[in-house]
């Protein structure tokens, strides 16, 4: 029986007698499912169960040999193998899943025939048969069986990887909180303790609506920049303790390259409670970057800058495709820059004081990160813009 190899070299004439071996054990499983299909000496049911083996050997979702090539193939394969070992996945799955299609549609036949068919079949004694029987036969329909459905899609990527991270932070007590795209100037900048001349306010990273300038400058719309717009929401609405993680879609007017998009995702967090320091925020952030990258990740953390924050730093995870030894990935580093955090500046909390945020009683942290770079990270993608793309071979190896 046919087990997906390990490949250690990736080159063309590799792939070629790989993916003909696959072909070949395929056909020759699909040939022996069909003799079973049609034995005349075995049950209905015995024989339907041979093609149901057959499919799922092949094409289930958890286990079959295709996604055993993905795991074994696609996966593990360096970043500049990965168009050809994709290319040549695609083509094993079209071959493959056309095969099984095309199996099941001639067992169907052979399961709705009598034994006395099965044996004139089986003898080659089409004659025996009789022209009119044997059309009969093939085209009786069963309508008590099921019909043919289409393939259920997956979840995108990008939003898979959003979900994780959110799971890690709902085990941690987190809840979820949601706010509208399209904000405020007050809830975007102000309240955040962004000051009027900030750099992020500047139309070359912001993107305004249109016909604005008759409003005061606070209640002009723009489509949101961060997530953190949310944080505020949630404490005008709940008064402490507040512990919500916030996951969603951000625009910000960034020329697309290989690791910027005008369109991105984020996911924040904000907990807020009395005695919280900047212990509980590192504790936090390192559980849980072990929950998404693997128990031996380390992390670390250095000085930076945020309005929103006070003091404010960025995070490092050690490099999860070298363990830190330093490498391509890393720029031989051994550290990838992830994400920013930091303790609530007062001045944040003077905008919801009123709702029980008072700052000399009450403190709190907030962290931010960008969901695609995550996603690169845990997929070995090189591009952000592959994940916008819609290019269905791309993205039925998330499948």
């Amino acid at each position: 029986m046919y087990t997906v190899p390990k490949i250690a070299d990736y080159s063309p004439e590799t792939l070629d007698r790989a993916a003909a071996e696959a072909v070949a054990a395929f056909h020759a499983e699909q040939k022996a499912a069909l003799e079973a299909a049609k034995n005349p000496d075995m049950g209905m049911v015995e024989r339907g169960n041979a093609m149901r083996a057959f499919r799922d050997r092949w094409v289930a979702r958890k286990n079959g040999v295709l996604t055993q090539i993905n795991e074994l193939w696609l996966k593990r394969c360096p970043g500049e193998s990965k168009r050809n070992v994709g290319q040549k996945a695609n083509y094993l799955r079209a071959i493959i899943s056309a095969g099984v299609e095309d199996a099941e549609r001639d067992a169907n036949f052979y399961l709705l025939a009598a034994p006395d068919v099965l044996r004139k079949l089986a003898t080659n004694d089409a004659s025996a048969l009789g022209a009119a029987d044997g059309r009969l036969a093939f085209e009786r329909l069963d309508i008590s069986l099921p019909g043919i459905h289409r393939p259920i899609g997956v979840k995108h990527p990008v939003l898979r990887v959003m979900d994780e991270i959110v799971a890690v932070f709902k085990a941690m007590g987190y809840s979820v909180g949601e706010g509208p795209e399209v904000e405020t100037d007050y809830y975007n900048f102000e309240s955040l303790n962004f000051p009027p001349n900030h750099p992020a306010r500047d139309t070359q990273d912001t993107l305004f609506i249109a016909g604005q300038e008759s409003k005061p400058a606070r209640d002009r719309l723009m489509l949101r920049t961060h997530t953190s717009p949310v944080q505020i929401r949630t404490m005008e609405q709940q008064p402490p303790p507040v512990r919500i993680v916030i996951p969603g879609k951000v625009h910000r007017n960034d020329p697309l390259d290989a690791t910027h998009s005008p369109v991105f995702h984020q996911v924040e967090g904000l907990a807020v409670d009395t005695n919280i320091t900047f212990c509980d925020l590192k504790g936090t952030l390192d559980h849980a970057m072990k929950a998404l990258f693997g128990s031996s990740v380390k992390t670390r953390f250095y000085p930076s800058f945020f309005p929103f924050t006070e003091p404010s730093a960025d995070m490092q995870v050690s490099c999860i495709f070298c363990g830190g030894k330093g490498c391509r990935k890393c720029k031989f580093s051994g550290w990838i820059e992830l994400l920013g955090c930091g303790m609530v500046d007062p001045n944040v909390f003077d905008f919801v004081k009123h709702n029980g945020y008072d700052s000399s009683k009450i403190s709190g942290f907030a962290f931010g990160m960008g969901v695609e770079r995550i996603t690169m990270l845990k997929y070995e993608v090189e591009e952000i813009q592959l994940f916008y793309e819609g290019d269905v071979r791309f993205l039925e190896q998330f499948a």
